[in-house]
């Protein structure tokens, strides 16, 4: 059974098709955050690191740190803000080495610049997620050598020099290139993490159906496990979690082995935690037991988050009881 193993400095998370879906939180992500962008042009990480500690109260296995940020008041003072290759590796070693201060999870180093993977794969402690690397052949050939170098697993995405496909047989295709291109360089297929992309529903009514499809094809003809960005498939709708909550179980059961997604909204989780039980991947239902309690505190008054983090901490208070 294809097993990915990353790691922190004293936790391991193991995706696989007998585990507990992999919950891969997505909140540190200055792309389209605004607020985050302006905070981190001026060195406040207040929000980064409210967002780490949030997320792993609320159930984030992993968590993604994208550097992916534009500084647009310092580009007026030195032109070398406005080029990403100059920007993100320095952002990249601060944001890591802030949230492993903090929080002890394993870490998916994300963004499109090689120096910043590199940078993200010398601070990360442990044995981090590489995110990502696609079908292109500059891609490839930038990407596979790091991940050799470090031993870490990576997120393949199926596109390539081409694009992205509207049909799923290419990027099957794609995904199967990649797998092969990376054997080539003794990188085996339980390091490959496919990202299928999930296209938006609003636009493509067939997109569901062929991530499902996808998953099942990855699963069974080339033994990979999977991921994406789940918020994807709601694109441009109203009630997007609702769509979120529906879409996830249903990838869980076709095969999908994990998400990088938002945990600090409820209707997903809860959806997760009921998948999980579903699947047998949650013994003695003691996590959707435990989660129940955290939705019950929430219906009593109190934020997600806030229930979530009262439960991690009587968690902690608990076990240190029971050492004592």
């Amino acid at each position: 059974m294809t097993r990915t193993v990353i790691e922190s400095k004293t936790r391991t998370v193991t995706i696989g098709f007998d585990e507990p879906f992999c919950v891969i939180g997505e909140r540190i992500n200055p792309t389209g955050r605004k607020k985050l962008a302006a905070e981190l042009e001026t060195g406040d990480f207040s929000t980064v690191e409210k967002d780490a500690l949030e997320q792993v109260a609320c159930g984030a296995m992993v968590l993604d740190v994208n550097s992916g940020a534009v500084f647009t008041n310092k580009m007026a003072e030195d032109p070398r803000y406005a080029d990403n290759n100059f920007v993100e590796p320095m952002l990249m070693k601060e944001l890591i080495t802030r949230i492993q201060a903090i929080v002890d999870v394993p870490l998916c180093i994300d963004s499109s610049v090689p120096g910043a993977l590199e940078n993200g794969l010398e601070m990360a402690e442990g044995r981090p997620l590489l995110n990502s690397v696609t079908g292109e052949e500059e891609r490839l050939e930038l990407v596979l050598p790091l991940v050799k170098k470090y031993n870490v697993p990576v997120v393949a995405i199926s596109n390539d020099d081409s694009g992205i496909s509207e049909d799923p047989d290419v990027r099957f295709a794609v995904a199967r290139k990649i797998v092969e291109r990376a054997a080539d360089h003794g990188i085996p297929a339980h390091d490959i993490v496919v990202d299928p992309l999930v296209m938006p529903i609003g636009a493509m009514a067939t997109a569901g159906h062929q991530v499902f499809t996808l998953v099942r094809r990855l699963r069974d003809e080339l033994g990979v496990n999977t991921t994406c960005g789940a918020s994807n498939i709601s694109f441009g709708l109203p009630n997007r979690h609702g769509v979120n909550a529906a879409f996830l179980p249903m990838a869980i059961g076709a095969g999908m082995t994990s998400a990088i997604m938002n945990p600090v909204r409820s209707v997903e989780m809860e959806a997760v935690r009921a998948a999980n039980l579903l699947m047998n991947h949650d013994a003695n239902g003691s996590a959707w037991i435990g989660f129940s309690r955290i939705l019950d505190a929430v219906k009593e008054g109190a934020s997600f988050a806030e229930a979530s983090k009262a439960a991690a901490a009587a968690g902690r208070g608990g076990r240190r009881r029971r050492r004592g």
